[in-house]
């Protein structure tokens, strides 16, 4: 019978980090990030609150840790517009794609976005430090649509910054209509109107 692998020191604690992460989003996403405890996190990983505090100092960092990798993965498929050889046809499917059909992803974290907005209205000091992070997205996907404005040879018709900030908050407002109507607010109906609105601004 084959021994199982021992995992070293630095491999059990990213194991065990990587475990609170999983616990934590999957109860963010359930409960709510004000009523889920820093036990309960614990506790969907199989630890204490000991172990939660020896990788993490707060629950807001814990929450910020998902949101970076949230926007990372968004960035991923924002380079996979780009691949090389792409034509400009190709690249603005892609791009209807991706915008429109976002919230279609199951692993999209938009509750975990509310919860964060909510608590830096709430918190000055988280506020500070999510402001600086969603300035910094926004400039990120900024960057992005003049890039694919220079690829495309597409003139933008808004300077990019506007752009980002509009598509963002398009978005956002469309999946809040999605969640607390969804028998009028159907996902096909948010997808032709994100994908309407966005050929729209970027293409027209």
């Amino acid at each position: 019978m084959k021994q199982r692998q021992r995992l070293t020191r630095e491999q059990s604690k990213d194991q065990t980090r990587e475990r609170l992460i999983d616990a934590a989003q999957k109860i963010f996403m359930k409960k709510g990030y004000v009523a889920a405890s820093v036990e309960d996190i614990a506790a969907a990983a199989g630890y204490t609150r000991g172990a939660f505090y020896s990788n993490f100092r707060s629950k807001p960092e814990l929450l910020m840790e998902l949101l970076q990798r949230d926007h990372e993965r968004m960035d991923r498929d924002l380079q996979a517009i780009f691949d090389e050889g792409a034509t400009r046809e190709q690249m603005q499917a892609r791009a209807i794609a991706l915008y429109s059909q976002f919230f279609r992803d199951e692993d999209a974290c938009f509750l975990l976005w509310v919860e964060a907005k909510l608590l830096a209205i709430r918190d000055a000091k988280f506020r500070t430090r999510f402001s600086a992070f969603t300035k910094e997205k926004r400039d990120y996907l900024a960057n992005y649509i003049r890039l694919f404005s220079e690829r495309a040879g597409t003139p933008l018709q808004l300077p990019a910054e506007t752009l980002a900030l509009g598509l963002m908050s398009l978005c956002d407002g469309v999946q809040f209509f999605r969640m607390t109507d969804p028998q009028e607010i159907n996902e096909d109906l948010i997808e032709s109107v994100l994908a309407g609105f966005f050929s729209r601004v970027m293409f027209s």
